[in-house]
């Protein structure tokens, strides 16, 4: 058992020994809860969802990608850590793959490869971390040195942190209807987690976080596909947790959990309703929806109220994303506060306006499809149950994070009574959503979008490893042409070549030469039989008897040596 003085948290350890070292198979406390709690309750909303799916492999895919993501927040040890999380990016992949269709085969290539190599960076920093500090112990990170800045890197490579974040977008968008919605709840939140353990304070992890709102906000604006636009947004808000890990006070720790808890609830609601229009008109393109109000009006109101929960008060969103404000106005970061207040601007234009003016009420194009099946009702009604019921009662989140009491002392507000600084709050979010309506529709010409697509971070590596592949291609065959020209060809053709041919018929005559001297044969007749060799061998055939009399000489030469 021990006490962290950051997250005044009580943790509570099973250990195991191993090969000289101490796994922490089992560690709990208010950080791991808080996570633990959203992803079971995540997993049984999705499963809802999926009633309707027969097949196996999601399923199975799906237990093992969200066991191994439990896992990574309940490991005290960087050893069980590790496993867990190279058993989350195999399962994962399946998702994908699930789909069964050319470009979800190409998205999991690269989603693998890409997870494949933060695993390694993450490995070879754990194994650098271990040597050096000879423990296997995952906690707080105070040094800085090789080790530590790889397992920093391989964290965050599955936070979808630029310039290594266009897997996420390339990858969640081609999976299957339900594996949309797993897989936006675990891989980054569960590396949230991670930078929340091992790394609250590093103050670089600002700047990235900063970076990746912009990114999203720039990148959400010019997609075109509804659950691409997701995707980007998934980046967005995790660059707001990540963010406040840089940050890293105590009530910014928790603004962390509270968004991670949050987003997960909203962001999964707003793929189930892309989902369900994916699965009744097998369209995903935001040219080719619209009008879908007409026939599936409570896809659109769970749509709507995934959307409002991203940051209008009395919701889910404001009661998470205020924390991190305050954290970073009591720490005095004036340029991070901008950039993430721009930032609520632009994930609610997309998410929140965008993906339900365009999917929803856009150009009527004639579709009729039916309502979504009622597991796919009933899951997003308990998730929207949530979104606002949250936003009410934010006592029943806030008792759960770690520094419950300094959140509860900064609460944006409470229902029975708003305090000055909560009714500011309040004000000020209702002020930034309606200049986000409002800059929608003053620009929304500018915002149509056109059947094309964007060109993300992820041209360099598909690109340049095409580059590659082509330029070793290139050197090491042409090395391979030379030589085969010049010394295959040329001197071994030339020379050992027909050395080699005429070499076993030299050695043959030159060993049956006494033989034949002392059979007293004509000279005419010896000419004639060393004709008969050498066409023998130009031929691939070789007389029993002359093998024979070749191994004996050897075999004399052999004991001679001996």
């Amino acid at each position: 058992m021990c006490v962290c003085v950051r997250c005044e948290i009580v943790c509570t350890f099973v250990t195991q020994p191993f090969f000289g070292y101490d796994l922490i198979l089992l560690r709990v406390d208010k950080l791991s809860k808080a996570f633990g709690y959203i992803f079971t309750l995540s997993a049984t909303a999705a499963f809802i969802y999926g009633y309707y799916e027969k097949k196996a492999i999601e399923f199975v895919s799906a237990l093992f990608y969200i066991g191994s993501a439990v896992g990574v927040v309940f490991a005290g040890d960087l050893f069980t850590l590790y496993l867990f999380w190279e058993i989350m990016a195999v399962a994962s992949t399946f998702l994908i793959l699930a789909r069964k269709t050319g470009a979800a085969m190409a998205a999991s290539k690269r989603y693998i490869l890409v997870h494949i190599f933060g695993g390694l960076v993450l490995l070879a920093g754990i194994m650098l971390t271990v040597s050096h500090t000879g423990s296997l112990a995952f906690n707080s990170f105070a040094e800085e040195n090789a080790g530590t800045w790889l397992i920093l890197i391989g964290f965050l490579v599955n936070a979808a942190a630029v310039p290594i974040s266009s897997w996420l977008p390339d990858s969640y968008p081609e999976s299957t209807v339900m594996g949309g919605v797993i897989l936006s709840a675990y891989t980054s939140k569960t590396a949230v987690y991670t930078l929340l353990r091992g790394f609250p304070g590093w103050d670089i992890l600002i700047s990235i976080g900063c970076v990746m709102t912009i990114y999203g906000t720039i990148y959400a604006l010019l997609e075109n596909d509804m659950r691409r636009i997701l995707s980007y947004s998934i980046i967005n808000q995790v660059g707001f947790m990540v963010c406040a890990v840089g940050i890293g006070s105590p009530l910014a720790i928790a603004g962390a959990v509270a968004h991670a808890f949050c987003h997960i609830i909203y962001k999964a609601l707003l793929w189930m309703s892309a989902g369900a229009v994916l699965y009744r008109t097998g369209k995903s393109k935001c040219t080719e929806l619209g009008g879908l109000y007409k026939t599936m009006p409570l896809t659109l109101i769970f749509g709507i109220i995934g959307a409002l929960a991203i940051s209008a008060p009395l919701t889910t969103g404001f009661t998470s994303k205020t924390i991190i404000l305050l954290a970073a106005e009591h720490q005095h970061l004036i340029i991070p506060w901008i950039i993430l207040e721009l930032a609520v601007v632009g994930v609610f234009l997309n998410a929140g306006i965008k993906f339900p003016y365009f999917v929803f009420f856009n150009k009527d194009r004639g579709l009729r499809p039916k309502e979504a099946p009622k597991s796919m009702l009933i899951s997003m009604g308990i998730l929207s149950f949530l979104c606002i019921y949250l936003g009410w009662f934010p006592k029943a989140l806030y008792n759960i994070l770690p520094n419950t009491e300094l959140v509860m002392a900064n609460m944006p507000y409470t229902f029975s009574q708003i305090y000055i600084q909560g009714f500011s709050n309040v004000v000020t979010q209702f002020q930034i959503l309606f200049f986000s309506i409002l800059v929608f529709f003053l620009f929304l010409p500018l915002l149509k979008r056109t059947d094309t697509i964007s060109i993300d971070l992820d041209w360099f590596y598909r690109k340049g490893s095409t580059l590659f592949y082509k330029g070793i291609s290139w050197t090491l065959n042409g090395i391979n042409s030379i030589s085969q020209k010049n010394i295959i060809d040329g001197f071994i053709g030339t020379r050992l070549k027909g050395f080699a041919r005429i070499a076993p018929a030299q050695v043959a005559t030159a060993a049956l030469t006494p033989l034949w001297a002392l059979l007293d044969i004509s000279p005419e007749e010896k000419e004639k039989r060393k004709q008969s060799i050498v066409n023998n061998i130009k031929k691939g055939t070789f007389p029993i008897s002359y093998s024979a009399v070749v191994t004996l000489l050897f075999l004399a030469v052999l004991i001679y040596i001996n």
